[in-house]
């Protein structure tokens, strides 16, 4: 008897999760964007080195998430807990759209070709891994003016502000640093797909556990306890995933941050760990975590569910 060819082509359901990836990715990502501009600004040490006449920003070391978010609010405006959404959803939104998509056509495609049409954890990592490494390469440019325009200066430093928008953000890093500087980080980000790769799985299992289907289902055709299932796994795989692969994101957004009077302080992600590691002991790899995980654990919440 001829053996059955396997079935390679592009599953065209998987739209569905482009389509709800995307969605998911502008909902969650609005919402809960002013704690990713406290994130990003506690792990960053802008706010506490000297500035100008011996004048030092120490706000956001000195204080916890919920101070600071206040104090950022009464301080530079509502606009400014907004500040570099734009990129991050031009970003995220595709990127997202992209991973859901990738992952659900990589993963039946892996498992058609290598392990008899049966899913595995194997085939999860792999599937994670390649469409983790695919969606990080187009969008590393987008999440390094993120990151410079969430560190921009507020106006009570007196500085003002360096960059006047996304583009002209882009403009500048360009002009400067040519086309390197909107790469940095990158390698970090290629480390960061273990994060992506952990929660898939961890996400599988789960569903596994719970007795849930293999496929993603939808709110629709899903009984309430599969529905919280899913909520419940969706959370913890992020919160667990998160907690581990944390030090690098602290390590990519000192590499990504603009040049203090033109000198680059980061020049490499081990010198960068070192240099944090050195300065600030092992709980600076771990500077704005409460920030994060209040974010992207809701996030993964509203995404999955």
């Amino acid at each position: 008897m001829q053996a059955k060819p396997a079935d390679v082509s592009l599953d065209t359901r998987h739209w569905l999760h482009f389509v709800a990836g995307g969605t998911g990715a502008v909902v969650s990502t609005t919402a809960t964007f002013p704690l990713d501009v406290v994130k990003t600004r506690l792990q960053s040490d802008l706010y506490h080195q000297p500035i100008g006449r011996g004048r030092i920003v120490t706000e956001a070391p000195s204080l916890g998430t919920t101070q600071l978010l206040k104090n950022i609010y009464r301080r530079e405006g509502c606009r400014t807990l907004f500040r570099g959404l734009a990129p991050n959803l031009w970003s995220f939104v595709p990127e997202t759209a992209i991973g859901f998509y990738a992952y659900g056509n990589t993963k039946r495609i892996l498992a058609e070709i290598f392990n008899h049409g049966h899913e595995s954890a194997t085939v999860h990592m792999c599937a994670a891994a390649l469409s983790g490494i695919a969606t990080e390469t187009c969008t590393n440019p987008l999440w390094v003016v993120k990151t410079r325009l969430q560190l921009d200066r507020e106006r009570s430093t007196g500085l003002g502000r360096v960059y006047k928008g996304s583009w002209d953000c882009a403009k500048q890093i360009l002009s400067s640093e040519g086309v390197p500087g909107l790469y940095r980080g990158l390698t970090l980000s290629y480390l960061g797909v273990s994060e992506f790769v952990l929660q898939w799985m961890l996400y599988e299992r789960m569903k596994l556990a719970c007795g849930i289907s293999k496929e993603m289902a939808s709110p629709s055709s899903s009984s309430p306890s599969e529905w919280f299932g899913i909520l419940g796994a969706a959370g913890l795989s992020k919160l667990i995933a998160a907690t581990i692969a944390y030090p690098h994101e602290v390590v990519r957004t000192r590499l990504r941050q603009q040049p203090l009077s033109g000198k680059r302080r980061y020049t490499g992600p081990i010198q960068t760990f070192e240099l944090v590691r050195k300065e600030q002991g092992l709980i600076g790899l771990y500077s704005g975590l409460p920030a994060h995980l209040w974010r992207v654990v809701p996030g993964a919440a509203i995404l999955f569910g």
